[in-house]
């Protein structure tokens, strides 16, 4: 049987969840869209720190890039200050940073609104499915291309994947992109063709991989078998 909600809850759920795609919207285009931070003095912060100068980039490019600085701008300037080598590790741990801030802010802020709009037995449903697959609907989203990390975070936070999932699939699904984007960095500085060149084709190979694997996981969603209800035992006579 469906689990009705009651109108007046699922208006309360509604209106604390629409609040706070507001507020995540209004960032985004402030941050984004408006650039009210200024990278060039964030560069210029960071390179002042001197030798741990890796260990500071790392927790602030995690807030900032929770709060939606681009992170293609972020990974440059990593590879810009420190190479594409070591660029590279700052970056990744960065963008695991950022899914642990996000995906918690997304649990705290976005978790028992979402359950009360769809119910408890549809939530139940979707928790079954993330303990299933969670990990790997990170890592495929970290793979595609044109798609916001950390407010894809917030959603997965919202619809409750564990953080162990949300550590372990950044990790492996933004290795290739922040060895991609540091590396156009670190090339920038380095007047490198032929790194630049590899980090173009790692993009590319990892995009193409990116929408093959959202195509197939969306046609298996739209495919997949209905679970017919339990037959109830007869009553005996």
């Amino acid at each position: 049987m469906t689990e009705e909600i009651p109108a007046p809850s699922r208006r309360r759920a509604a209106a604390r969840l629409g609040v706070v795609v507001l507020f995540l919207a209004v960032l985004f285009y402030l941050v984004a869209v408006r650039q009210v931070i200024d990278i060039d003095a964030v560069r210029d912060l960071i390179r002042a720190s001197g030798p741990v100068a890796p260990l500071v980039f790392v927790p602030v490019s995690a807030l900032l890039a929770a709060i939606f600085v681009p992170g293609t701008l972020l990974a440059a300037t990593s590879g810009l200050l420190f190479g594409p080598l070591v660029g590279t590790f700052v970056t990744l741990f960065s963008a695991v940073g950022t899914a642990m801030i996000t995906s918690l802010l997304g649990r705290r802020a976005g978790r028992a609104s979402a359950r009360g709009l769809i119910g408890a037995e549809r939530s139940d449903r979707i928790d079954a499915q993330i303990a299933r697959g969670g990990l790997w609907a990170v890592v495929g989203q970290r793979f595609v291309p044109g798609i916001s990390d950390a407010m894809a975070s917030y959603v997965f936070g919202a619809f409750g994947v564990p953080l162990w999932q949300m550590v372990a699939g950044s990790f492996i699904g933004s290795a290739p992109r922040a060895f991609v984007y540091t590396a156009l960095g670190a090339s920038i500085g380095e007047f490198s063709a032929p790194l630049a060149y590899t980090a173009i084709g790692v993009w590319c190979v990892t995009a193409v991989l990116g929408v093959f694997a959202a195509h197939r996981g969306y046609r298996m969603w739209r495919h997949r078998p209905r679970q017919e209800p339990a037959a109830e035992p007869p009553v005996p006579s």
